[in-house]
């Protein structure tokens, strides 16, 4: 598999808006700028997908992009929507559909979208794997792959079962590296077992890590006083040796000139630079709201009578709260993963307090389960 040459990519999922309350209003003009400053910078790789902005990110890639520069000063990546799959005639029309909405004949990297170990089963259900292989052999996909969001052993287990996948698309960042809800070290842990090159979505956490509290914005300007904090984050991920690509949602011009100035000539954070990455991620997690270290005693030693997997829940809940997150988010996504898995809600805690036993940071685990239940499963927000 032929690799970009430059390691940043251009998600088209954050684009400029002439109305910020409609995703469809998209700001074509600067759009277009953005996308001429990406390619006469050298970047070459394009993200989009069938239902970001409100089913027009493609079209709008096929307008500024496709139609505005040869077919070869580009690649392009789009997903096919499994979660969204209601029967296997879909998948080849949502296929066409896509060819003629960004305006190729064919495309250099595909991706099946949001692979858990439901969309997973839905996706083979469908037909959809099966129809992007054929489609992977008669040339109309150059590079076949997934976005993943679940655990390091359901990533294991597709990648056991399916061995022609050619990439995984995965969140990474400082702050969910050694995260017990997102487990991004783990997941790419595996793809790197697998062979597999990663391309990394949410570097900057939905642009939580653009903006960290005060004490590491100090911490990281008196390291680097000209880096900014999404360029740390960024740095994070790019400087993983298995990353391929990492995607940055650019929203504006400005954003775009910063992004690509630094990653134009990119080189590795030192070993200094990641260890203080890490302490500052630290510090992040210590102004949340539960200050759950993941040693896991709680569910290992205290054997929950309703298998509650609590610190996972605990750190799904504390990027939500860092977030202020109110609707639909990726954290509740997870954490209706680990519920159809078989784990306990929140709202099933029985305040038996065999956790709090246990538990070395004295956390009042039993207290925090009903406000875990309203935010994560009744969508209230904070």
């Amino acid at each position: 598999m032929k690799k970009p040459e430059k390691k940043l990519g251009f998600g088209f999922m954050r684009l400029p808006l002439l109305d910020a309350k409609n995703q469809t209003s998209i700001d074509v003009a600067q759009v277009e700028q953005m996308v001429d400053r990406f390619l006469e910078r050298g970047f070459t790789y394009c993200d989009t997908a069938w239902m970001y902005h409100d089913f027009k990110s493609e079209e709008t890639v096929g307008k500024a992009l496709v139609d505005r520069h040869p077919r070869d000063a580009f690649t392009i990546a789009t997903k096919m929507p499994d979660m969204m799959l209601k029967s296997k005639e879909q998948v080849p029309e949502i296929f066409a559909k896509q060819k003629e909405k960004l305006h190729v004949d064919a495309f250099d990297y595909y991706l099946v979208h949001d692979m858990n170990h439901v969309n997973y089963e839905k996706a083979k259900k469908y037909g959809a794997i099966d129809f992007l292989r054929e489609k992977r052999k008669s040339g109309e996909i150059r590079c076949l792959g997934f976005s993943f969001h679940d655990t390091p052993e359901v990533l294991d287990r597709i990648l056991e079962e399916n061995p022609f996948f050619e990439f995984v698309q995965l969140q990474i960042n400082y702050l969910d590296w050694e995260s017990a809800g997102i487990q991004s070290h783990k997941c790419y842990d595996v793809a790197t077992k697998h062979g597999l090159p990663v391309i990394v979505m949410e570097p900057v956490k939905g642009g939580t890590l653009a903006n960290p509290p005060q004490n590491v914005k100090e911490m990281l300007h008196e390291a680097h006083p000209d880096w900014s904090p999404a360029e740390w984050a960024i740095r994070f991920a790019a400087s993983l040796e298995n990353v391929m690509v990492v995607l940055s949602g650019m929203s504006d011009l400005a954003q775009l000139d910063e992004n690509t100035g630094f990653m134009q000539d990119f080189t590795p954070l030192t070993e200094a630079d990641q260890a203080l990455l890490l302490q500052a991620a630290e510090k992040i997690r210590a102004g949340i709201a539960i200050p759950c270290t993941g040693c896991r005693y709680c569910v290992e030693a205290s054997k929950c009578p309703k298998n509650i997997l609590i610190p996972n829940y605990f750190a799904l809940f504390n990027t939500r709260k860092l977030m202020k997150r109110r609707d639909f988010s990726p954290e509740i996504e997870y954490y209706e993963n680990y519920l159809s898995q078989g784990y306990g809600k929140a709202s099933d805690c029985i305040a038996c307090k065999s956790c709090e036993r246990v538990c070395p940071q004295h956390i009042h685990i039993s207290e925090w389960m009903p406000k875990l239940a309203e935010n994560m499963e009744n969508g209230q927000g904070f």
